[in-house]
């Protein structure tokens, strides 16, 4: 039996940070709004969001090496590095401004400070790291980078990896205390609780099947309870589709002009993770490394500590994998009907183009225990199999599409696409995705709600202090967010041990 319901003004389509961020943002600036949520699984958070699933957990690209590139002169690009932890501020006063008005409590519980390092063998990379560091730690966002390549400094931050190394090579690290660990499925749980209770709809073990716009210019929905079966349609003014590697079905069942031509290609990731409690004790940072040469920006190796329910925990990855699936709890058919005759050429013209891609891909699905256990000891020279286990990471969605690059050109970031008026968005993509989520939903708003911007944006600068402003080119309001944001969300004080349980 179908039924219509017609008076919601916002629907969030997925339970994960971006729409949790979404429907926050705009409860603050428009707090009559309807907004109904519908999500597939029975809680929020489950798929990339979820703290099992997803690795980023803080980009602010003070250690991620792929977020600095070399350029030709010989010289460092950092502009990516400054767009992306500019990005991250902008997260980090939101949450002070949900901490400080009682939206959501116990900072800790989602955050921790936790010190983000660069660590690089070699002449080559150790030179490198080290301009790499010259040309971060000139500006103030990035003022607080250590370097060393002192083998007994380097001893002192990170014992578990010094431990044992024999040092014939050069080595190098950068380190930055003030860098955090986040627990986005916590984050995500807290912000809907919050949701719930402003009278926001949130129906889980709901499916939106179809999506397409009605006579009038509302868009109509077409949404399945999964335990009784029945059907109903739903309609709102916006639509935002934030399902993770499922937005991209939905977006083509919209039928906008702008989701043609676009195509996705899934990537699954494979963590270890360390059941032995005296080596996570060990260490206390999150440690990237530089990508091998070939493999694409998504499989630069990582050691990580994690703080999973209060637990700490360890991390080495991410190992890449390969499933035709869309979503961890997706269809073995998912990239197969995503194929359109209107993408079906950019689907091919990156499939030729990403050779290299897929023979990388096909290593590693390939990989044995062991020879896995051999690229952790690059990071862990004594490690021992029997203190790792396997974790499979969440499905992540790659872009493809047309650009002045050519066709089919495979994207490794965050995309979201709107149509002309503004009334849909989706979000497509990957990293740094949850941890610039507050940027990309403020941008979703500027072009959703343009004709409301002006008017919102008193409140705006009240959530988020430098709206509209560059914090690298202010450094005095740097340093005051700073000091309110280690306030708020209880960072300025080291994270004591006696204060951690182990799992």
């Amino acid at each position: 039996m179908n039924n219509k319901e017609t008076n919601t003004d916002v629907i969030l389509i997925g339970a994960g940070i971006m729409s949790a961020t979404l429907g926050t943002l705009l409860k603050e600036l428009v707090p009559e709004w309807n907004i109904t949520v519908f999500e597939k699984l029975e809680k929020a958070g489950e798929e990339s969001s979820n703290e099992w699933n997803n690795a980023g957990t803080g980009h602010a690209a003070l250690c991620e090496l792929n977020y600095t590139s070399e350029k030709q002169d010989g010289s460092i690009d950092i502009s990516k590095a400054i767009k992306i932890n500019e990005q991250f501020q902008v997260s980090m006063q939101f949450w002070s401004y949900l901490i400080k008005n009682k939206l959501i409590n116990n900072p800790q519980d989602f955050i921790r400070q936790l010190p983000h390092m660069s660590l690089v063998l070699g002449d080559e990379n150790v030179t490198f790291l080290k301009k790499r560091f010259e040309a971060l730690s000139n500006n103030p966002l990035f003022q607080e980078m250590e370097y060393s390549e002192d083998p007994e400094k380097l001893m002192e931050w990170i014992p578990l990896i010094m431990e044992g190394r024999s040092l014939n090579e050069p080595i190098a690290a950068t380190k930055v205390d003030s860098g955090t660990d986040v627990n986005f499925g916590a984050l995500t749980r807290m912000l809907f609780e919050q949701l719930e209770s402003k009278n926001v709809d949130i129906k889980y073990n709901h499916s939106v099947n179809d999506i397409y716009r009605t006579s009038d210019g509302l868009w109509e929905l077409k949404v399945q309870n999964q335990f009784s079966g029945t059907v109903k349609r739903h309609t709102a003014k916006f639509v935002f589709i934030g399902g993770g590697g499922g937005s991209l079905h939905l977006l083509q069942k919209s039928g906008i002009p702008e989701s043609k031509h676009i195509g996705g290609f899934p990537v699954s990731g494979i963590f270890m993770v360390c059941n032995n409690p005296e080596v996570v004790a060990l260490h206390h940072a999150k440690v990237y490394g530089k990508a091998k040469v070939g493999a694409p920006p998504m499989s630069v190796p990582h050691l990580d500590t994690r703080f999973i329910d209060n637990n700490k925990s360890l991390l080495f990855g991410p190992f890449a994998g390969f499933t035709p699936k869309f979503l961890k709890t997706g269809s073995m058919f998912d990239l197969v009907t995503s194929v359109k005759p209107n993408n079906v050429l950019t689907m091919l013209a990156a499939g030729a183009k990403e050779m290299s891609l897929t023979k990388y891909l096909i290593q590693q699905v390939m990989l044995t225990k062991e020879q896995r256990m051999e690229e952790l000891r690059e990071f862990i020279p004594h490690a021992v199999s029997e203190d790792w286990d396997f974790v499979v990471a969440g499905q992540r969605v790659q872009v493809i599409k047309d650009t002045e690059n050519g066709k089919g050109t495979l994207q490794f970031g965050t995309e979201v696409i709107t149509d002309a008026d503004g009334s849909i968005a989706a979000l497509l993509g990957a990293s740094p995705g949850a941890s610039t989520a507050v940027h990309v939903m403020l941008e979703v708003i500027k072009k959703c709600f343009p004709q409301h911007v002006k008017e919102w944006e008193p409140k705006i600068k009240e959530m988020i202090p430098s709206y509209g402003v560059s914090l690298m080119e202010n450094p005095e309001l740097l340093k005051e967010i700073h000091t309110l944001t280690e306030q708020l969300l209880c960072l300025s004080e080291k994270e004591i041990e006696r204060e951690l349980v182990f799992s």
